[in-house]
């Protein structure tokens, strides 16, 4: 009985950090500077943990139409930024994105954690689409997306009615 309440007290000790770190997916320090060049110049430089590897695989090979865009790039930037987004991409299934190509507004992850933001907010003008993460979150680009750093009017209930399981 002892080895199994030191089992799921070492669980539980393990998995509490854990989730409290969903909302934190800062870009490591050895990130290429083409990262944030090349990504950064059309939307935020979305954190690698944002997709797994097989999806970052396939928005990489697919530059040219990337999401309606051409974002083709060097042989050799491209390298640089693939290697760097599959070194820090998810491993977790709830960050399997679906849709070709993969879109991280549609892992299981991102819906559970939207699931309160109301329809017509991704279609406000300073929104403008669910992949436009700085509109809401004010240190997007630092990749954090804690609830209490939410800065539209409208979701200051959802910040405030989540605010005590963060702190």
């Amino acid at each position: 009985m002892k080895n199994i309440v030191t089992c799921v007290l070492t669980a539980a000790a393990i998995a509490a950090p854990l989730a409290a770190r969903a909302d934190r997916m800062p870009i490591a320090a050895d990130a290429p500077p083409s990262f944030q060049a090349e990504c950064g110049s059309c939307h935020l430089a979305f954190p690698p943990a944002l997709l797994t590897a097989p999806d970052w695989r396939r928005v990489m090979a697919t530059l040219d139409k990337h999401y309606g865009d051409n974002a083709t790039l060097d042989a050799k930037t491209r390298g640089e930024i693939e290697a760097f987004l599959l070194r820090y991409a998810s491993t977790r299934s709830r960050m399997a994105g679906q849709g070709d190509p993969p879109r991280l507004t549609r892992t299981p992850w991102f819906l559970r954690e939207h699931d309160e933001v109301p329809n017509g907010l991704w279609r406000d003008t300073r929104v403008g689409s669910a992949s436009n993460c700085a509109a809401c979150h004010e240190r997007a680009e630092q990749g954090s997306f804690r609830k209490r750093e939410l800065i539209l009017p409208e979701l200051q209930r959802r910040k405030d009615h989540h605010r005590h399981h963060e702190d």
